[in-house]
């Protein structure tokens, strides 16, 4: 590039090594330039016009001057010029080159040649004078000087200087370097005329994108698909395990955080990634499988007009759910089809971007997020490699994003980190559940976001644009996979949480046995595995079916004293078993394609432990808590002046010898659907310990005291209560205190509970079943 300087000389002297030729011209002359043209404002000429016309000089580049002409020129003040010098040098030297940089700084490129026009007339006194012998020229003063571009003035100059004549010539206009000659913001394209003056084209960088206001944003993408993370600069991370980690997160919002959710599907040493959060200023924003959408504990029904969510803009459509939101410097959107998570970042260059999306180099350590995960999600799993998987197919397969249309990205969005993730995971997985497409879809979503449309991309591959497994929503412990490839999808129970069933071919739950109750639960997707359809089976009562959750699709079944759905009750002495089973309905068909199912399962309830109390009958009456096994229940004995019950002893009550009086033994926190209550036997002392002598018998194996006549048992064996009347005594020679030890025992109410006491010697003929154990609770009353 050629220095566009003007030097204004009058005498010009040979410095010994340059090259150079001279002439003297004495009328108005057309100058030959070529070898070292001159780029006058922008424009480059190899002529000049010199005109001489009544002592005044102008140089023009583009015709002799002539005024209103519309010429490029430099006009020179009236100085009495009757002949000038044409020198062209086309190798300057470094002092040449030195003296132009110092005064014109704003100058970098290298000085190739250079041409001096001088006009004598009183310039021998100057030269003298400056003593500038040793110079290449000597500047003039005290002349006038304009620059014209079209005829238009640009510079003047009064004084000696040196000036720079670079510039830009657009539609006719001339520029000056470093200005702006246009600029759209809406496409951020700009045209300038830059530092060495010449015309430049700016846009935004193959990175960056126009925010319409003349701005220039990096514009980058993160994807997440399986168990590949595949950062915003193109470099890849692999989540082994079932955590949660940060994918991306910035300084300069500290309340605002991507988090990925990784689970295992068919095999457990293979992880995916199953959900996406989004953390806003405390809020939880999940996008999960089958296009559920939930904020915090509430789940968001949402549609393709955006819908907006604590500053979050959230939309669905038929390829998945898509987060947007504007935060600070900051533009992110999020996109998820249950499958793959794309995040697009907008931001200034420079910004920070942290978690796996930014930084591939730190350790999984750093990034996994245990307040998010389970305790157990570091642990490895490791299974025999699938034997059906060829490798090289799936190598081919992946490939695909080398051809055809997907090539036409290739250049914008580099290939080779989706399809390292495609054959990492599926030469390990079957390609199943959509993953012979998942891949190759991230990868063209990933080139629409950079404008690239890859048409036919989907019939070439047999793919679909859509979301898999769109709106079916499994459990935590479930995925959505296929039923057969390519066919009607279902919730399949994870390897992990399978396992444990697989270990005892069991298909749910321990029975869980309470006091009233017993229950199974089945696990849905075990069922399903085994092509059963949890609404065609039932309890020993077809009426009793399962009831399914629709949020975790356990089935569950059970029965309680209420309605017992054809429990069978057996008794082994100690102990009463309830069993039921749950099996496949009979079908009139003569064939069935479905296996059949038959589940029996059991409940054994004990008696609690024995109990013994002693108190006054002053104190009105005694309360004991009974706890044993499933059973939890108080027994109340308290005594009544009457038949009815209604007027208790109290502590003031006087009682006399010979009066009647009723006890009753009444428990509280029983079922009387499953239970009764047995009085075995009551009996009195004079001394606290029940096992004291002597001993009077009241009831005796459940029935009266034959020996006495005022004895009288009411309701024994028929429900949770029972109660008994005698007339008072006391011991002969006694301390006059009394006291009253009952013993009595639960049994089953499906069995005869009753106890048989015959007319003739009052005492019952059999003993029904019964819990084991029994409780002892005693008063005593004082004459």
């Amino acid at each position: 590039m050629l220095f566009p300087v003007i030097f204004l000389s009058c005498v010009s002297v040979s410095s010994g090594a340059q090259t150079y030729t001279q002439q003297t011209f004495t009328e108005s002359s057309v100058l030959n330039i070529s070898s070292c043209p001159i780029t006058y404002y922008g424009q480059q000429y190899e002529q000049l016009y010199v005109n001489i016309t009544s002592g005044n000089v102008t140089v023009c580049f583009n015709g002799f001057f002539s005024p209103g002409a519309g010429g490029d020129c430099i006009v020179v003040g009236s100085m009495d010029v009757q002949e000038f010098t044409f020198e062209t040098n086309l190798h300057p030297s470094s002092f040449d080159q030195n003296l132009i940089r110092r005064y014109l700084r704003t100058i970098q490129n290298s000085l190739e040649c250079y041409i001096e026009i001088a006009f004598s007339h009183v310039s021998v006194l100057l030269y003298h004078e400056l003593n500038l012998t040793s110079a290449p020229f000597t500047v003039l003063l005290q002349i006038m000087l304009e620059t014209q571009v079209g005829g238009s003035t640009v510079n003047t100059i009064h004084t000696q200087t040196y000036l720079d004549i670079s510039g830009c010539r657009h539609s006719g206009q001339m520029y000056r370097p470093r200005k702006v000659i246009s600029s759209d913001p809406q496409t951020c394209v700009r045209l300038t005329c830059n530092e060495t003056a010449a015309l430049y084209t700016s846009s935004c960088g193959p990175l960056e994108r126009c925010q319409g206001n003349g701005i220039c944003v990096l514009d980058s993408t993160c994807t997440v698909t399986g168990p590949t993370i595949i950062d915003v600069h193109g470099q890849i991370n692999s989540i082994q395990d079932r955590c949660a980690y940060s994918l991306f997160s910035t300084p300069s919002l500290p309340d605002f955080r991507v988090l990925g959710n990784f689970e295992d599907r068919r095999r457990t040493d293979v992880s995916f990634l199953d959900s996406v959060t989004l953390r806003v200023d405390g809020h939880y924003i999940h996008l999960e499988q089958g296009g559920r959408v939930q904020l915090d504990d509430s789940t968001l029904t949402l549609s393709s007009s955006s819908q907006l969510e604590n500053g979050v803009q959230l939309s669905k459509d038929q390829t998945g759910v898509t987060a947007k939101l504007s935060l600070s410097n900051l533009t992110i959107s999020v996109f998820f089809d249950g499958d793959t998570a794309q995040i697009r970042l907008e931001r200034p260059a420079g910004s920070s971007v942290e978690g796996l999306c930014g930084n591939s180099s730190r350790s999984l350590s750093d990034l996994r997020l245990p307040e998010y995960s389970s305790t157990s999600c570091e642990m490895q799993y490791s299974e025999p490699a699938d034997s059906t998987i060829n490798c090289t197919s799936v190598t081919e397969r992946c490939s695909l994003l080398k051809k055809a249309p997907f090539s036409s990205c290739n250049s914008d969005i580099d290939p080779e980190p989706y399809i390292t993730a495609c054959t990492n995971t599926l030469c390990k997985y079957p390609a199943v559940d959509g993953l012979n497409c998942q891949f190759l879809k991230a990868y063209a979503r990933a080139c629409s976001l950079h404008n690239h449309t890859l048409d036919g991309w989907t019939l070439k591959t047999g793919c679909s644009s859509e979301a898999f497994c769109q709106n079916r929503t499994c459990s935590d412990h479930e995925f959505c996979g296929e039923k057969t490839v390519g066919g009607d999808t279902r919730c399949f129970c994870r390897a992990i949480f399978a396992s444990k069933y697989q270990a005892n071919n069991s298909l749910g739950d321990p029975t869980v046995c309470k006091q009233n109750s017993a229950s199974v639960t089945l696990v849905g997707c075990l069922l399903e595995d085994k092509d059963v359809d949890y609404s065609v089976l039932h309890l020993n009562d077809p009426t009793c079916r399962g009831q399914a959750d629709e949020l975790t699709h356990m089935v569950t079944f059970s029965f309680n004293s209420s309605n017992s759905c054809g429990a069978v009750v057996m008794s082994n002495n100690s102990q009463v078993i309830y069993k039921n089973a749950i099996m496949t309905e009979n079908s009139s068909s003569i064939i069935t394609r479905h296996d059949h199912v038959y589940i029996d399962f059991s409940c054994v309830q004990t008696q609690p432990d024995i109990k013994t109390a002693t108190f006054r009958i002053r104190d009105s009456s005694v309360i004991r808590h009974l706890t044993s096994g499933v059973w939890d229940y108080t027994l109340t004995m308290k005594a009544f002046t009457d038949a009815g019950r209604t007027r208790a002893v109290e502590s003031s009550t006087e009682l006399q010898l010979n009066q009647k009086i009723w006890v009753e033994l009444k428990t509280d926190g029983l079922d009387g659907n499953w239970v009764v209550v047995v009085t075995d036997s009551c009996w009195a002392t004079d001394q606290p310990p029940a096992n004291s002598t002597p001993r009077y018998n009241l009831i005796i194996n459940g029935c009266a005291n034959p020996a006495d006549q005022t004895v009288q048992v009411v309701g024994n064996g028929k429900g949770t209560s029972n109660y008994f009347s005698f007339n008072m005594f006391e011991f002969t020679g006694g301390s006059g205190e009394v006291f009253l030890h009952c013993k009595v025992h639960l049994c089953p109410k499906r069995n005869n509970c009753v106890p048989t006491c015959p007319a003739g010697d009052r005492r019952r003929r059999s003993v029904s079943s019964k819990y084991e154990g029994e409780a002892f609770i005693s008063m005593a009353w004082t004459r």
